[in-house]
């Protein structure tokens, strides 16, 4: 039986929807399933899993028969970003088909093109904007399909349910896949007016596993331009219909801006042109299907919801404890998004914010929005109660590995950096080819001032060996008081999608059973923001830390040096001349107690995390050296180095060989002929710019 308020979608022919094959007694029919068409919406009662997704002739197997693994990914990675870029385009396309004959109540659709996904993937419910269609994750439903059961709710054009009654509707599919999933999360994603919608929900459903995702809700419309329409649109004749196009007019975008934008990025102009009037076509060519969208009497409709939906979710809003993100544009011309977004983010008790500076109305829909990117550069993403770092973990796709690393392109370019590995025999080799590849690995080494070495480091070891490093980070990486003076984790969503974890003995146990490659500093804080005249010194615990668990999953421990930052910068004001000045002392003391102090028992320097930002001066840039050690075995010492004074001689043997590989990297550097950017940059201009620039001799 389905759901109550949903319905099939008669009539409707479109590669964007499937139907749910009719069942014979609680189970599928095999005759009935094999005839069936494809493009069907569906009651989304359950939705089944997609084994293969047929598009317009393009079949993509899912259960990867064919063409092996990376095919497949390769294959899903450029029709995903060829998506990507154009959701206006999908969107008027697939609105063209979904409006024919459209009728009926509100009720949920599952995209076609959302597959296979991940066991115990959580339900996600998309709730429409103004247009009602469902259709504003277009170019995010391959990729939520992977890891989201994803439904979309339709509201017909001539629908004219009440905003009260939407908000029973969505609560009650809410709590019907509750009862049937309870330690399963349920997403509630709402695009302006279904914010209000998602909002209204979590209010009146405290007591269920809720995350909301908003963009741009619309529970600022008291504050906007658009209810002064309401009385201009009653006055108006009805053969007058201003319709859509009038709105989007405000949304569309600096033409400008975006060959501006797109050649700063390094894109050709002729491509961009060529796009931008593909794009303005497609758009002048749909305004008929805007108009059927939004006819007068929707769009009045829709604007007086509006208010009401905007007014029953601000005077509920002290209800609300589900977890929320909110996105908000800068640029939207129909709603003050960016402070609505404010004003929620400080109002709402567990919620973190996002901001598009340089984005419209209509942000889903944008084609350098990544949806599930944002949920996992936010943390946002989990299958049970509670995140778990590692096992809700989604790794990178290569386009926003690629993404991630261009945008610290500057630092790898400036440094240039030289890495050697050695190799089972003890062989020095330049490259990585020493570094194992099989899991579990543990690199430990040397924190350079400010962690300058992670993007060189963890980029050169995927790009070079396709290995992820997964990095033990500070817990000031992953949480902030909303009131506090550290810096917005958002600062951070980039090492939380290529797989920071907070520092915990527990998710250092989780990494290394699930035979991963970690990478933990001993040092931590402490040597990252170290004084005057100590670079390359080891600040680590007296006792050992990582041996046990180590070998415990006989991991391969790979010590590393990593030399450089004196090339780069000299700290000349650091945390004891800061501590002289009262100003200072109290800053830095707020600042430790808001971060989450480590290490508060251990003894010694290395407990000494005080947060502060020393002065640097910087210095014409030379160049960063890394060393891998020779990788030392662990596997089949479990018994040996449960003994405390075997775990301690060889986490010993570890700091010594960290040591090593600095001393021995300070050393060869003098003699590299290329140590100096100036050097670098003369070699580059005559031997070209992509070209490998050599190094000393091993």
């Amino acid at each position: 039986m389905a759901a109550a308020g949903t319905c099939f979608l008669p009539g409707v022919s479109s590669p964007l929807f499937r139907r749910e094959p009719p069942q014979l007694h609680g189970k599928l029919n095999p005759a009935r399933t094999q005839s069936m068409s494809p493009r069907f919406a569906m009651s989304v009662d359950r939705v089944p899993a997609t084994l293969v997704a047929a598009e317009k002739g393009n079949t993509v197997e899912l259960k990867r028969e064919e063409g092996g693994a990376e095919e497949i990914d390769k294959r899903w990675e450029e029709k995903e970003e060829k998506q990507r870029r154009s959701g206006w385009k999908e969107y008027l396309e697939q609105a063209t088909d979904l409006i024919v004959g459209d009728g009926g109540p509100p009720r949920w659709f599952s995209p076609l093109e959302c597959g296979s996904r991940l066991d115990n993937s959580p339900l996600m419910l998309f709730l429409p904007g103004i247009d009602g269609l469902g259709l504003g994750l277009i170019s995010h439903h391959q990729k939520l399909g992977r890891i989201f059961d994803l439904w979309c709710l339709h509201i017909p054009v001539a629908d004219r349910t009440s905003f009260t009654d939407l908000v029973k509707l969505v609560e009650t599919t809410v709590r019907s896949e509750y009862q049937r999933s309870p330690n399963r999360p349920i997403y509630l994603v709402g695009e302006s007016l279904g914010g209000c919608l998602a909002l209204a929900v979590a209010a009146r459903n405290g007591d269920i596993d809720l995350v909301l995702i908003l963009a741009n809700p619309a529970s600022s419309f008291s504050k906007s331009q658009l209810q002064l329409l309401i009385p201009l649109l009653e006055a108006l004749p009805d053969s007058f219909s201003p319709a859509l196009p009038s709105i989007l007019s405000l949304t569309a975008g600096d033409p400008l801006r975006m060959v501006l934008d797109n050649f700063v990025k390094g894109l050709p102009l002729q491509n961009t042109a060529r796009e931008l009037i593909e794009d303005f076509t497609t758009f002048s060519s749909s305004l008929p299907v805007l108009a059927d969208i939004l006819p007068k009497e929707t769009l009045l409709w829709k604007l007086k919801m509006f208010k009401s939906a905007s007014d029953y979710a601000n005077s509920r809003l002290y209800a609300i404890k589900a977890q929320t993100l909110i996105l908000c544009s800068g640029n939207d011309q129909l709603l003050p998004s960016q402070q609505e977004g404010k004003k929620l983010y400080k109002l709402l008790p567990n919620c973190q914010l996002r901001e598009f500076d340089d984005s419209g109305h209509f942000l889903l829909l944008e084609g350098s929005i990544d949806l599930v990117t944002i949920l996992k550069g936010a943390s946002y993403y989990r299958r049970g109660k509670y995140l778990d770092y590692v096992s809700d973990f989604i790794p990178p796709t290569p386009y926003e590995a690629k993404e991630v690393i261009q945008s610290n392109s500057l630092i790898t370019a400036v440094t240039s950096a030289v890495m050697l590995s050695t190799l089972e025999d003890g062989t020095i080799v330049k490259g990585l080819a020493g570094i194992p590849s099989e899991g579990p690995v543990l690199f430990v080494g040397y924190h350079m001032l400010l962690g300058l070495e992670l993007v060189p480091l963890v980029s050169r070891i995927l790009l070079e060996r396709d290995i992820l490093v997964r990095g033990i980070a500070h817990p000031m990486i992953f949480r902030k008081e909303k009131n506090g003076r550290l810096p917005e984790v958002s600062s951070f969503d980039t090492f939380r999608i290529m797989g920071a974890v907070p520092v915990a003995p527990s998710n250092l146990f989780k990494l290394l059973s699930s035979k991963s490659h970690v990478l933990l500093y001993p040092g931590g804080m402490r040597e990252a923001l170290h004084r005057k005249g100590e670079e390359y010194k080891l600040f680590w615990p007296e006792q050992s830390e990582f041996v046990r668990m180590a070998a415990r999953f006989g991991a391969k421990i790979v010590p590393f040096g990593a030399v450089g930052e004196d090339d780069l910068g000299e700290v000349v004001f650091d945390y004891d001349d800061l501590m002289k000045i009262p100003y200072f002392k109290s800053e830095i003391e707020n600042l430790t107690k808001e971060a989450m102090p480590l290490r508060a028992d251990a003894s010694g320097e290395v407990a000494n995390q005080q947060v502060h930002l020393p002065g640097i001066l910087p210095k014409v840039p030379g160049r960063f050296y890394y060393y891998f050690g020779k990788p030392i075995e662990t596997k089949g010492r479990k018994q040996e180095l449960k003994d405390r004074e075997k775990s301690q001689e060889l986490y010993f043997e570890v700091k010594s060989e960290v040591e090593r590989c600095i001393a021995y990297l300070k050393e060869k550097r003098e003699s590299d002929p290329y140590r100096s950017i100036l050097s670098r940059l003369l070699y580059q201009a005559t031997h070209g710019f992509t070209s490998d620039i050599p190094t000393f001799e091993i």
